[in-house]
């Protein structure tokens, strides 16, 4: 019963998304309640390296419900404090090392109950040429798409391989907000971004505020897909496109 209840409760945020098309929505919050966060975090990673409180999930679940309770009323009182992510650097192919933050276990438990808010808004608006950050899609089904569009009857010819340089790290806070302002001004979701946007990073004990860039976390979803989401309406994407991870791949 109770996933059917969330799977009911996405599909009517889904409607209203699409009945409402260029509507900033804006009382989405009410839906997430203890069952909301219990699925949170049963979608949450558990076996990644923990955050700057050292909370294992282990821990974590000792007292779960107790803690889910406490998150939640946090999350709708305006009364949580996003923590900093933990900086860790991790090898990139060419040598150099990609800074990688790492959010705290109950932080990621924040962030998937928001995503699952805008995961049913946002997919209304992705092109079915989209498959980067976006559930139920993958790189490997970009490509199988690019494969029949270049052997069917549409005739492709080429391929266009884009990676921009440091784009999570640079998006505008502002340009972030605008975007979001087209579709989700619910109070409690859009504070949750702000406190996620200015929470910063801590590296070698000292903390450094961020002004542009969205924290590069494995489980930072949240800011990933709409930044993607934002890229691709810059763009005006049309036609015959695959995009994936952050890349595009266009015909």
């Amino acid at each position: 019963m109770g996933s059917a209840n969330l799977s009911t409760k996405r599909q009517r945020i889904a409607e209203l998304a699409r009945t409402k098309a260029g509507t900033a929505l804006s009382t989405l919050h009410h839906v997430i309640d203890l069952e909301w966060m219990r699925e949170a975090y049963r979608l949450t990673r558990k076996d990644g390296a923990s955050g700057i409180d050292g909370v294992t999930a282990a821990q974590y679940e000792a007292n779960l419900e107790a803690n889910l309770l406490a998150l939640l009323e946090r999350i709708k009182s305006g009364r949580y404090v996003a923590p900093p992510v933990r900086r860790v650097y991790i090898p990139k192919a060419d040598g150099s090392e990609r800074p990688l933050g790492i959010p705290t276990l109950e932080d990621k438990v924040a962030q998937r109950a928001i995503v699952m808010v805008l995961e049913p808004i946002y997919e209304q608006e992705f092109l079915s040429c989209s498959f980067g950050f976006r559930p139920g899609r993958s790189a490997h089904q970009a490509l199988s798409a690019l494969r029949l569009a270049f052997m069917g009857r549409q005739g492709l010819r080429w391929v266009l391989d884009v990676d921009i340089s440091k784009y999570y790290d640079t998006i505008q806070h502002h340009h972030l907000r605008a975007f979001l302002d087209r579709r989700v001004t619910d109070g409690v979701i859009r504070r949750m971004i702000d406190k996620w946007l200015k929470a910063g990073v801590l590296e070698h004990g000292l903390l450094q505020r961020t002004t542009e860039g969205t924290r590069k976390a494995a489980s930072s979803r949240l800011c990933s897909q709409t930044s993607t989401c934002t890229m691709c309406w810059m763009n005006g994407s049309s036609g015959t496109c695959a995009c994936a991870s952050g890349g595009t791949a266009s015909s």
